[in-house]
This record gives structure tokens, sequence and C-alpha cells, in this order.
């Protein structure tokens, strides 16, 4: 059955009204100060006084029909079925490293997908491996005022923690069978620099509340001898990988990386799921409904993704004129990216940087304006743009939240921005 949508529906309609004119300030900040100083424990107050702390989270929630969240759903859940082929699976690790040949058994925890919410319904903007912030937006989400609006709050906070670990252990069993992990490191280049390290903290109190040690270190504190990964004299079972080195190729990443490949740790997510899953260049392939069709997608699937996913390019020189002519009508994002590092809107590009991404391996995007929030900031109405993250695992949703930001991409640098609720709407 193909998903219809009404996108003149009431809620659609109750939804825009209300993003365009609430001006409800529903986050209870000392409510979720107090949730997360009791969660973090030792340095609490030296990481929620950080002048960056005060942008994590916006004062709004954001409206959005119920019917865009099922939509967002299935377009994710059509995209794991194309992920499937066998071969999409040869398109793709054709052209991975050969750290992303490896594939054990785990699929990739905290899979993110985001979405701009357009006039004609969403559309899938980019997918992540590594998605950030979801620990943190589950404080968020239960630290919620009443709004003016009704609007449906979702229990997905109540079930997170559950749902995380249940995620973990699924894909320990992946690679190992049956059990459990004893202990778990969650891994990141210097760690408490990390713009995000109060939610490795609050990852780690997760674990361990549930009887698993975690530690969080830096990849240059492991080492890996004879089949065991260590951190000190600690065996490592697992590791919840916060990377952007994907393919583990950095000289630092060195023990990790022979952990992979030997199947000595348990490693979520991993090389393979982001060759899969978050190279750019796999836009292509999934805005291609005639390649997907040949590979054996089924026709439900190939439309949801021709119409959820905006056509995507690979940038060359046999298609660089054109691609210059129409630049409005393009984002160009660089294939081995992350985050907003060297995107660019065709329409702010100039020939100069052109030329470089010519130089460059880069995608472009067909540009899908995002939706728009009011905010209040020191009395004053401002419009920030809108972007929906969904926390997926295998198909089954765990957690999703909007940022809200001003610029050419998602930041955490704007006044009234940063992580916020959704808010269901129902027909």
């Amino acid at each position: 059955m193909l998903l219809h949508h009404t996108y003149d529906s009431p809620a659609q309609a109750k939804a825009k009204k209300l993003n365009q004119h609430c001006v409800c300030a529903t986050l209870d900040r000392p409510e979720v100060v107090r949730s997360l100083a009791n969660q973090l424990g030792d340095n609490a107050d030296e990481m929620l006084s950080s002048a960056a702390w005060h942008h994590f989270f916006s004062d709004a929630a954001v409206f959005v029909p119920s019917q865009d969240l099922d939509h967002m759903m299935a377009i994710a859940r059509a995209l794991e079925a194309a992920t499937a082929l066998p071969d999409y699976r040869r398109r793709v690790l054709s052209r991975a490293p050969q750290s992303a040949q490896a594939d054990p058994g785990p699929m990739g925890a905290f899979m993110g997908y985001d979405f701009h919410l357009s006039e004609e319904g969403p559309r899938l903007i980019e997918v992540n491996t590594n998605a950030g912030g979801a620990f943190l937006n589950a404080a968020l989400a239960r630290a919620q005022l009443q709004c003016c609006s009704g609007a449906t709050r979702v229990a997905w906070a109540e079930d997170f923690d559950a749902a995380v670990i249940a995620q973990f252990e699924n894909e320990w069993r992946a690679q190992r069978g049956s059990g459990r992990p004893k202990s778990i490191a969650i891994v990141d280049d210097q760690p408490t620099e990390q713009y995000l390290y109060p939610e490795f903290r609050l990852a780690q109190q997760l674990f361990r509340d549930n009887g698993i040690d975690a530690l969080i270190v830096s990849p240059s504190e492991l080492r890996y001898e004879s089949g065991v990964l260590y951190s000190g004299d600690k065996r490592i079972d697992m590791v919840y990988n916060r990377l952007v080195d994907f393919a583990l190729e950095a000289p630092e990443h060195t023990a990790l990386r022979s952990a992979w490949l030997d199947g000595g740790a348990v490693i979520t997510p991993n090389p393979f799921a982001h060759a899969l899953f978050a190279d750019k260049r796999n836009l292509a392939e999934w805005s291609d409904p005639s390649t997907l069709q040949n590979w054996g997608l089924s026709p439900e699937n190939v439309e949801l993704l021709r119409c959820g996913i905006p056509r995507t390019v690979n940038v060359a020189a046999s298609n660089a004129d054109d691609l210059w002519q129409q630049r409005r009508q393009w984002f160009f994002k660089p294939v081995a990216g992350y985050g907003s590092k060297g995107v660019y809107r065709g329409s702010k590009l100039t020939k100069r940087t052109f030329s470089q991404i010519l130089e460059s391996d880069y995608i472009a995007q067909a540009y899908v304006p995002p939706s728009e929030r009011l905010v209040l900031v020191d009395g004053e109405r401002k419009m920030l743009k809108v972007d929906v993250r969904l926390y997926t695992y295998r198909g089954n949703l765990i957690l999703a939240a909007a940022r809200l930001y001003q610029g050419q991409t998602t930041n955490f640098r704007t006044p009234g921005g940063g992580f916020a609720p959704i808010l269901l709407e129902q027909n």
C-alpha cells in the first residue's frame, strides 16, 4: 500500500498556523537543569553554566502533523529496504574503503534521518550513522510545560531509556549471538572537549544504571592485544563510536580499527553501516527510481523514495556547466563531510568556491527550503528555520526532535534556537 497524504489536512493547517503564531515558551529550564544536574553528577555545574549550553535547547516546541511523522518513518523504512538489496550493496561497497567491507552483524545504533517539512510533505535531506543529541532530547522532552495548542505529547521520552538499552543489547547479539556486554567505551577524539560531551555523560550514566560498566575515552587511550580491546587494564566488550573518522583510517584510531576488523569488540556505529547509509553519494542512488526498480525495490518503496528524497547528483566535470547555470536550485555537500562543514547553498556560491567544489568529491542535492517556527528572543519575534531529526534503530523510532536555527545549516549558535521537542497535531 502506498501512503497517501493530504497536505491541506486540518492537522497540516493547524500545525502551520501554530508554528507561525504560537509564542508559548514550553521549556521548563529549571526542571531540565535539575534533571541533568542529577544525571551528570560531578562537574554538572561547570557543564551547565557554559555559554554554549544556553543554545542547546530552544524554549519553543515545533508542531508536526502526525501524518508527517508517519510519512517520515515510511521513507526511513523504504530506504532501509533499499540498503538490503544485493545490487545496492555491491554498488556502495565498490566505492567504500577496505574497512567497510566487513559486516559482522551490527547495523548501527542511533541512526539519524534529517528532514525538511516542505509544503508537499517531508523531504529527507541527510542520513547520519552517528547522530548526536538523542540523550539531550530525551531530557528536553521530559521538561516541557503545557502549551496553548493542546497538541499531543509523545510518549517516547518515557520509553527512551529502555529503548536505548535494548538497542545496544540487540547490536551485541547481532555479532555475538547471545548475552549482553559487560563494558562499553563511549569513544570520541578528546571527548571532554566535544560540544556534546554532556551527552556522553548521560549515556555513561544510563549504561551504568543498567548494569553495564561504561567509560568515556579517547581512541588514543585504547590498545588492542591478543584479540582483546583494552582501556588501561579494563577489557572493552563494546564501543559506542562517536568518531567522525568513519572508516577508522587515522593513525590514532589503529587499535579501534584492528578490533573492528578482527571482531575483537562490537563497534556501533561502524564503517560498514556508514558506507551503507551515510556516504552522501548514496543519496543519488536513493533518488533514482529506475535504478532502484531495476535492483528489485518494491514499487511502493520506490515511490516513497522518489517523492521523499530530493534529486541528488554527483558533481563532475560532465555536469559542471549545468550545475553552475542552475546553481540556485541546488545545495552542495562534500561526500565525506559531516555536520555543516563545507556545505554551500547554490544561491550563495561564488565561481571560485564552485571551482574548488569541482576539485573535490561533492554531491548536489535539489534545494528544499526548510519550514519555519516563530520564537521570542528578548521579547522580539523571530522566524527560525526548522529541521526534524528521527533517531531510529532497525526501522523503529526511538525519538524525534527538531532543531531551530538561522543560517545555511543547522547550528547551536542561534539565539532562541537549538533542539526543540515535537508536538503532534492529529487530524
